[in-house]
């Protein structure tokens, strides 16, 4: 049995207080546990997809922290397990419903275990079905809209023990200032937007997380003087289109208006952005990005193909010579930027000759790093039902022949890099060598040198003195 609401719901402006009330709840109940076991209730959280998906976990780590939990990094160690999920790829859809089976196993040895399913894919009527109807195991669930409601669910779960599902159709007010739990203490992503309006025929996130609503100047601003108090150092605006920022509100900003308030936070020391749409990136935004040192000289900007044939199907709304137009013009401006892009190979109807118009625009841009796709289908799509699907075998074969091209430029570009002085945001140690660290330069580079830990989460001088494809190698100044 399982307790559903699919209407729209009206949200009172006391909801913060009403899901503060929720954890409050939550932490009480297991500070008795703790008391009278002496152990701690543990959480996992399992991310899919793109960055605004790994800023939700964020919030829901925070969530979680804030009701008691302590975070454990395996499946079998948590009292409540919650998968962030994506519906952009394939790939990450059978990952879920793969793991969901191990999970069941999971819930024989632990009856408490609460297993919470999140995000785009939840979104998704025949998703919620497949669940409903096959893993009766998975406790609660709910979607892109309500997230901030978490705390309500868990509460409910636990008072009803019967599977919750909490989908919305489209999105209501933004609730702010609900905890957060950042990964990395001097780096952090702030929403300024979310949705989308732009309905890419590959493109589920319009259907999945709503139509555009962006959140006020004063409380992005806000936010981010908060996190540099608490030591961030470097921000990353997010965004389905960071261009399209503040149409819809009532009194209209731009998003290069915002980006120059954001770069007179005292003590911000970077700012990045992302997603750039080509269609809405204006010279405003370019003159912003010039004229403020603390903005970085990257720039995502996603031509998805060179053909404007396909462009066309895709409804990208620019045509192939727009984008090239726009590079130029960023170039001109801004000699020294980076940038980047995503390419989709074997969209339907693409023929061996689009795909040389992909390969040739990547030969004149010569971009610093690209993600690049084979077209998924993507069910809810107009691409999904278009005529001319590409067999496998072409869509692999182009796929190989672009790389073939584009990682030879991107290492072109790495080796203009060699002898240069970098700014460098140290992250982490390397994976690879415990005795090296890794960080991003300005222009969004990755780079290893000899270092410790101590330098973590500090601008450290290096140069640079080789390079591989995909990353650069320096040594402390």
């Amino acid at each position: 049995m399982s307790k559903e609401h699919r209407e729209d719901i009206e949200i009172s402006s006391d909801e913060k207080k009403i899901q503060l009330m929720y954890i409050d709840n939550i932490k009480k109940i297991n500070k008795k546990y703790f008391e009278q076991t002496g152990k701690e209730k543990t959480y996992m959280t399992v991310t899919y997809g793109c960055q605004m998906n790994a800023h939700d976990s964020e919030k829901i780590d925070g969530m979680l922290i804030e009701m008691g939990y302590k975070k454990v990094l395996t499946e079998s160690e948590a009292d409540v397990l919650v998968y962030n999920t994506c519906c952009v790829r394939e790939n990450a859809e059978n990952k879920i419903f793969g793991n969901l089976g191990y999970l069941k196993k999971l819930k024989e040895k632990n009856k408490n275990l609460k297993i919470v399913l999140c995000g785009c894919m939840m979104q998704q009527e025949a998703i919620i079905d497949k669940i409903k109807q096959s893993y009766n195991h998975v406790d609660i669930i709910f979607g892109t809209y309500n997230l901030y409601k978490f705390p309500q669910l868990l509460f409910t779960s636990f008072e009803t023990n019967e599977m919750i599902i909490d989908i919305w159709k489209k999105a209501q007010e933004i609730i702010e200032d609900l905890p957060s739990q950042r990964m990395y203490k001097f780096k952090a992503s702030v929403n300024i937007m979310f949705g989308c309006n732009n309905f890419c025929t590959y493109c589920i996130v319009p259907y999945v997380r709503g139509r555009e609503r962006s959140r006020e100047v004063e409380d992005i601003i806000k936010e981010i003087e908060y996190l540099v108090e608490d030591g961030v150092k470097e921000i990353t605006l997010l965004g389905q289109n960071v261009n399209s920022y503040g149409k819809n509100l009532k009194e209209p900003v731009t998003f290069a208006e915002l980006l120059e308030k954001v770069s007179k936070v005292e003590g911000l020391e970077r700012i990045r952005f992302m997603t750039s749409h080509p269609k809405d990136l204006s010279e405003d935004l370019i003159k912003v990005i010039k004229e403020n040192d603390n903005i970085c000289k990257h720039i995502h900007l996603p031509v998805q193909s060179g053909s404007n044939k396909l462009l066309k199907k895709m409804n990208r709304v620019y045509t192939r010579e727009d984008y090239l137009k726009l590079v130029e013009k960023i170039k001109n401006e801004i000699p020294d930027i980076s940038l980047t892009t995503d390419i989709i190979v074997g969209f339907p109807t693409e023929t061996d000759e689009d795909n040389d118009e992909t390969i040739d625009l990547v030969k004149e841009v010569k971009y610093s790093s690209a993600f690049t796709f084979i077209y998924s289908v993507r069910s809810g799509t107009p691409a999904a039902n278009m005529d001319g699907q590409v067999e496998e075998a072409d869509a692999k074969r182009r796929f190989n022949k672009l790389l073939e091209v584009l990682n030879p430029i991107v290492l072109e570009i790495n080796k203009k890099q060699i002898g240069t002085k970098q700014r460098i945001l140290v992250e982490n140690i390397s994976k690879n060598d415990e005795t090296l660290v890794t960080g991003r330069s300005d222009n969004n580079s990755l780079v290893h040198f000899k270092g410790d830990k101590s330098l973590i989460g500090t601008f450290v001088d290096v140069k640079i003195t080789d390079c591989k494809t995909f990353y650069l190698i320096g040594e402390q100044i």
